[in-house]
């Protein structure tokens, strides 16, 4: 068997049995075993799901991430390897991201005389939910590392196209929820009531103008309401209504901002209507912020192994990395998969011809920053 038919092999078998969040335990097992199998040492911290390997010798460090978790979708691609879980999908990729590092870890392995230092390699459970990297990080796994790579397949770039950009990148991700609390009435005799629904209506319209009309319109931020739940039946004006939805910006000052007048916009509400609307917000991870010296090191492996490079756009979707480059230098990036169907579509079906040439591109990357002083 060639070692891109390993390689694809594995990402198919990963595939067809994908896992929750912190739900890894098979997905874990046949990690461990594929890794254990070619001679990995996998190092023994204190993990309920996800793996941790080591290959080389020396004082010095470098990591390379996988996230290995999936999505609760259920797949419609129509692939021969599709999902046997029902509901749950590989429908981000983490499949073919941890075939890819499982792949650099093969052939570091048979480089392994040859490296200067030693090449730490994560396996991370709950990305999706946001909760992995810290998981990694308290268990120890950034202990002496001195730069950290990871990468996410991009279904809008062709295969052979790689691109990343120093400085922020992924954006930080918050979470909201607006309870509505007016005074019911029969729909006969609004007037006795106070409409919970009229009042969420103009929230929605309220909150858009924070990104439009509060925030320079040369910063990136977004605010969506993505749910609105309420009343039960076509003749109520319901007493409550909840709103939810998410906010994305590159900058703190700007996600601190945002977070103020959602609170603001909603206290004025209150007041003018004589409802009740309580806010809790939730922060989900911070804005990824890449090395710029790891970023341009790593565009510059990318070029010498024969990918087409190019400075990524900035991203407005979250990335649990992002916890790890707030504590070690590095830099995440972007390898093409050319999908006709995005990230987290129950049809998304990424190239798997992308899979190899990354596995080299890391295995070279990890290789070469060992070396960097």
């Amino acid at each position: 068997m060639t070692f891109a038919q390993q390689l694809v092999n594995w990402r198919r078998e990963l595939h067809q049995y994908p896992e929750l969040s912190g739900q890894e335990v098979a997905t874990t097992a046949r990690i461990r075993h594929w890794l254990e199998s070619a001679g990995l040492r996998l190092l023994p911290y204190s993990l309920a799901t996800g793996v941790v390997a080591e290959v080389g010798h020396g004082e010095k460090v470098i990591a390379l991430r996988a996230d290995i978790d999936a999505l609760p979708i259920q797949e419609t691609s129509g692939v021969p390897f599709s999902s046997q879980n029902e509901g749950v999908m590989h429908a981000c990729g983490h499949d073919v991201h941890s075939s890819v590092i499982l792949g650099a870890a093969l052939l570091l392995k048979q480089r392994e005389a040859q490296l200067t230092g030693r090449v730490r390699l994560l396996f991370q459970p709950a990305e999706e939910n946001f909760t992995g990297a810290k998981a990694l990080i308290k268990a120890g796994s950034l202990e002496n590392v001195s730069a950290i790579f990871g990468m996410h397949n991009e279904p809008g770039l062709p295969v052979g196209t790689f691109a990343t950009r120093g400085g922020a990148f992924y954006a930080n991700v918050d979470r909201f929820v607006l309870r509505v609390k007016g005074k019911g009435a029969h729909a006969a005799r609004p007037h006795e009531g106070n409409d919970a629904i009229v009042l969420a209506s103009q929230l929605v319209v309220a909150l858009q103008t924070i990104a439009s009309r509060n925030i320079d319109t040369l910063d990136s931020v977004i605010v969506s309401v993505t749910r609105i739940q309420g009343g039960n039946t076509w003749n109520v004006l319901p007493e409550s209504v909840e709103l939810e939805g998410t906010v994305r910006t590159h900058r703190a000052d700007i996600q601190r901002q945002v977070e103020k007048r959602v609170n603001e916009i909603a206290s004025g509400f209150s007041s003018a209507f004589g409802a009740q609307i309580d806010v809790e917000w939730f922060n989900g991870p911070v804005t990824l912020i890449n090395d710029d010296k790891w970023a341009a090191f790593a565009t510059r492996v990318a070029q010498d192994v024969g990918y087409k490079t190019q400075t990524s756009k900035l991203h407005m979707g979250g990335e649990d990395f992002a916890v790890y480059l707030q504590t070690i230098p590095g830099a995440f990036v972007s390898i093409g998969s050319a999908s006709e169907y995005g990230l987290h579509h129950s049809a998304f079906n990424p190239d798997e011809a992308l899979i190899e040439d990354a596995a080299r591109y890391f295995a070279t990357l990890a290789e070469q920053a060992l070396r960097v002083n």
